[in-house]
C-alpha cells in the first residue's frame, strides 16, 4: 500500500498564507528539505529556481524558501513573478537542480501554495514528495548545517520574463504571425500579466488587456479563467475575435469564440487532436484526458481516427500518462493543456497560441473551428453517505448501475466516484436526452441513498 501523504497534495502544499501547512516557519523547513534531497554531491555548486505568482504573501514565503534552501548550501536563482511554466522552462533551461512555484492557482488570494519541479521541468513523483516529507516531519536535517563557505547565496535572474518570452514565440509557427486579430485578453491580475500581453502582441495581435493590475490581494478575483463571462462581454463589446483567459499561474486557458461563447478545455484538446492529426503530428493519434472530460471528445476523435485514453482527476497523472506511453498532447476541461513537444508543463499562453496557429493558418473563426467537438449533455448529482463502501459489493446499488449502463450503450457514460475531502458520492451521467440522463441520475442516487445515505 502506497504511503500516504501528509503535507502534500494532488499539487504541492496548499493552504491559507500564514496558517499550518503554508508559514513561514514551514515554508523554510520546505526548502531545506528540497535543498537537500536535491543536492547531489561533488564539488559544484547547487542551484534551486524560485518564482512566484502576485500574491501579497508571496514576498514572505519566498523569503523564507531562499533561507532554507541558502542554509543547506544551495544558491537560489530567483526570477520573481513567473507563470509556472515559465518557472519550469527556465529550471531546465539554466540547467539548474530544481525549481520551485510559489502559487495556489486559481485560488483567492489569501491562499498560497508550493511546488516542486525535477532538473527536467516536470512535477515531483510520489515518492520524492514523500522523501521530503519525512525529512522535515522526523526532524532529519536538524544536525545538518553547513557553515562559513558552504552556506549558499541568492541571485536575481533579470531577464526571465524576456527568455520566457523568447521561448513561447518559438513555439508558433514561423511562417505566421498573428496580423489582423483582435484578441481580448485576461490575465487575472495574476502572473502571466506581463508574459502574455508582449507575447501576442510582439506576434502582431491587436490586444485588449485586462486583469494586468495586480496589487497583491485582486489575483482571480472576479477576472481569468474563474470568470469567463467579464472577457465574454468584452469581446462583444469590442467585437474582437476570440478572448483568452489565464489563471493566477498561467498554466490553465479558457477561451470565447468570436460570438463570445465560452470554449472549454475539451474542445480545444478536440481542436488540437484533430489538427494534429491531420499533419501527422499526434503521437498514436492519441489525446489524454481525464475521467471528467466529457464523452464528446472521444467521439469526435474516434470520428477523425484518434483515440482519448483517460486518467485520475489532475493535470500530474496526465503528464504520467503521457511520459509512460509517448503521447504528446494531454490535459483537463478546467484548461490546462500539455504540449509534450514544447513544454513538460501545462501552460495557458502556449496552449493559446497552438489554437491561434489553428486559426490563422485555417483562415477560420474559432467559433466555426469548435464545431469539431459536441459536448453530450451532462448530469451531476452529489449524495450525501455515511460510508465510503465498495459499490459492486452492494447488490441494489450495483444493479441500478448495470442497467444505466446498458440502457446508455454506448451513446452514454456514467462515472461514479467519492469526492477526496467530503462523505459524497458524486453520481455523473452523459447521454444524448438530457431529460433521460437526469432520471437515470436520479435512479442511481435514490438507489445509493437507500444504502448508504447519511
Amino acid at each position: 500500500m502506497k504511503d500516504k501523504k501528509k503535507l502534500f497534495g494532488t499539487d504541492g502544499v496548499r493552504g491559507v498564507a500564514n496558517i499550518e501547512p503554508m508559514t513561514t516557519e514551514m515554508a523554510m523547513q520546505l526548502g531545506r528539505a528540497a535543498a537537500f534531497v536535491f543536492k547531489k554531491g561533488g564539488k559544484r555548486r547547487h542551484r534551486i529556481v524560485i518564482g512566484k505568482d502576485t500574491r501579497l504573501s508571496g514576498y514572505m514565503i519566498e523569503n523564507a524558501l531562499v533561507a532554507g534552501i541558502c542554509s543547506m548550501g544551495v544558491d537560489v536563482l530567483v526570477v520573481g513573478p513567473l507563470p509556472t511554466p515559465g518557472i519550469a522552462f527556465i529550471t531546465s533551461s539554466m540547467r539548474a537542480d530544481a525549481g520551485v512555484v510559489i502559487s495556489a492557482s486559481h485560488n483567492a488570494y489569501q491562499d498560497n501554495g508550493i511546488k516542486f519541479f525535477s532538473n527536467n521541468g516536470y512535477k515531483l513523483p510520489d515518492d520524492l514528495e514523500l522523501k521530503i516529507e519525512d525529512l522535515i516531519i522526523n526532524n532529519r536535517l536538524d544536525e545538518l548545517r553547513p557553515i562559513a563557505d558552504e552556506v549558499g547565496k541568492a541571485y536575481r535572474i533579470d531577464d526571465a520574463i524576456g527568455r520566457y518570452v523568447v521561448f513561447l514565440k518559438n513555439t508558433f509557427p514561423k511562417d505566421l504571425d498573428l496580423q489582423g486579430l483582435r484578441i481580448v485578453l485576461d490575465c487575472a491580475h495574476g502572473a502571466g500579466y506581463k508574459v502574455a500581453p508582449a507575447v501576442l502582441t510582439e506576434l502582431g495581435a491587436e490586444v485588449i488587456c485586462i486583469g494586468v493590475e495586480p496589487n497583491g490581494t485582486n489575483i482571480n478575483e472576479g477576472c481569468g479563467s474563474m470568470h469567463p463571462e467579464v472577457m465574454a462581454e468584452k469581446v462583444r463589446e469590442y467585437r474582437a475575435d476570440l478572448g483568452i483567459a489565464l489563471d493566477g499561474d498561467a498554466d490553465r486557458v479558457i477561451f470565447v469564440d468570436d460570438k463570445g461563447i465560452e470554449v472549454d478545455g475539451d474542445h480545444i484538446m478536440a481542436l488540437c487532436g484533430i489538427d494534429m492529426i491531420k499533419s501527422g503530428q499526434l503521437n498514436k493519434k492519441t489525446v489524454v484526458a481525464t475521467v471528467m472530460s466529457n464523452m464528446g471528445l472521444e467521439i469526435a476523435m474516434k470520428k477523425a481516427g484518434g483515440q482519448v485514453v483517460r486518467t485520475d482527476v489532475g493535470d500530474r497523472y496526465v503528464v504520467e500518462e503521457m511520459r509512460k506511453n509517448g503521447y504528446n498532447l494531454g490535459g483537463e476541461q478546467s484548461g490546462h493543456m500539455i504540449f509534450l513537444d514544447h513544454n513538460t508543463t501545462g501552460d495557458g499562453i502556449l496552449s493559446a497560441l497552438q489554437v491561434l496557429a489553428i486559426i490563422q493558418r485555417d483562415g477560420k473563426k474559432l467559433s466555426e473551428l469548435a464545431q469539431v467537438m459536441t459536448s453530450l449533455p451532462q448530469v451531476l448529482v452529489n449524495v450525501r453517505v455515511k460510508k465510503k463502501a465498495d459499490l459492486q459489493s452492494i447488490a441494489p446499488v450495483k444493479k441500478v448501475i448495470d442497467a444505466v449502463e446498458a440502457e446508455l450503450g454506448d451513446n452514454g457514460r456514467v462515472l461514479i466516484r467519492y469526492s477526496g475531502t467530503e462523505p459524497l458520492l458524486r453520481v455523473m451521467i452523459e447521454g444524448e436526452d438530457q431529460d433521460r440522463i437526469e432520471v437515470l441520475a436520479d435512479m442511481v442516487a435514490s438507489a445509493v441513498r437507500d444504502s448508504l445515505g447519511a
